[in-house]
Formats: C-alpha cells, structure tokens, sequence
C-alpha cells in the first residue's frame, strides 16, 4: 500500500479520537433511572453516541421528538453530561503520543466533530487537549456528512484538501472526506461497525497505524 504525503491530520472527535461513550452512556442511565426506567447495556448505548444526544434519548426512551417531553429530556440528558464530561473520557489508547508526534514534525491536526461548540470546547478543555482548529457541528450551517466543515478547517489553516487526512469511525465521516476531497482513514476501534461500502481510503484498526503518514 501507498502512503500518501500529508501536513494535517483531521479527527473525528466521539469514538475517534476520545473514548466519550461511558460518560454518555452515564448520562443516559441517569436520565432513565430518573424516570423510574431501566438501564440500557452499555453496549446498546456505545452504538448510538455518534449520532448524538437526541439519538440516544430517542433509544433510551423508544420515542421520537415529537413525543411532549422530548426536549425536556434531551436538555436534561445534556445537563447530566455536562456535570460529568469527564469522568471517564479519555483520549483513545496511542492518541497522546501520536499527538506528540504530530507536534515533533511541525504538523497540523484538527477535529471536526458534529458535537455541538459548548461540549467539545468544555472536553477539550478538562482533558487539556488543544488542536489547531476545532469545526464543531453548529459552526456553520451545515455538518457532516456535508463537505463544509472540513473544507474550513482546510482554510481556517491555510492547507490543501489534498494534503490532509480525515480519520473517523462513522459512515458520515467518509462521505465528508470524499465529498470534500480529502483521504479518509476509517478506524474499527471506534462505535460503529466499519463497513466496506463506508468508501474510506484506508483501514486501521489501532491508532499507531498513523504513524506511518507522520514522515
């Protein structure tokens, strides 16, 4: 196989760059228990945390957003969190030192996340992790699976697509990366099940396999 040249490494952020799922999935067992419901296996809820706090409401609850309380506990589910970000995130095993090594040859990295600004700036943050551009999912009008996002933070730090890569652990992530011409690198170690119509370019299944990009 063929490594590609690249300045910018680009990060998904939940279930690829910072194992977020047990503090959400806290989050989620408090609500229910607050409502007199039983808890959800917490390999139920690992699944649903990449699409989202309503996602895993939806699922804890069985119901949509039209349903009365809906919104009361999607900002409930949101609050709990908050108070909790960091109980036991934490970046995924070889996230720490490939970071460092990033920083060694003068690279670039990011994260473009459909998180929403308040939570990820919050996590990054408690966890002391400071990227050199953060597009978060209310940053602009669109999110991913739409191109936008990664497109500027290309321009946020004056790099070509080409010269960058995107990694990420969700179907959405590749289609941004395509859509937006930059490589993608899907990872099995994150929520979901990786999926070869996903369109990635490249498959690791532990993150020092980027270090073979870092030259």
């Amino acid at each position: 196989m063929i490594f590609m040249a690249v300045n910018t490494l680009l990060f998904d952020l939940d279930g690829t760059l910072i194992d977020t799922a047990p503090d959400l999935a806290y989050a989620l067992n408090t609500l229910l228990k607050e409502n007199g419901l039983n808890e959800k296996p917490y390999e139920q809820i690992k699944p649903m945390v990449s699409h989202g706090g309503k996602a895993l409401v939806a699922m804890g609850f069985d119901c949509d957003e039209s349903h009365a309380e809906f919104s009361k506990r999607h900002q409930r589910l949101l609050q709990i969190y908050i108070d909790n970000i960091d109980k036991h995130s934490k970046t995924f095993s070889g996230i720490d030192d490939l970071l460092t090594l990033i920083k060694q040859r003068n690279m670039l990295w990011g994260i473009v996340t459909n998180k929403p600004e308040n939570l990820t700036h919050l996590l990054l943050q408690k966890l002391g992790i400071n990227p050199d551009v953060v597009v978060c999912g209310d940053s602009l009008e669109y999110n991913k699976p739409h191109p936008a996002p990664l497109l500027y933070a290309c321009a946020k730090l004056a790099i070509k697509a080409e010269m960058c890569l995107f990694i990420g652990d969700d179907k959405n992530d590749m289609i941004a990366g395509k859509n937006a011409g930059i490589k993608t690198v899907a990872v099995t170690y994150g929520y979901g099940k990786v999926e070869q119509d996903w369109g990635y370019d490249y498959l690791i299944d532990t993150v020092k396999e980027l270090e073979k990009w870092i030259l």
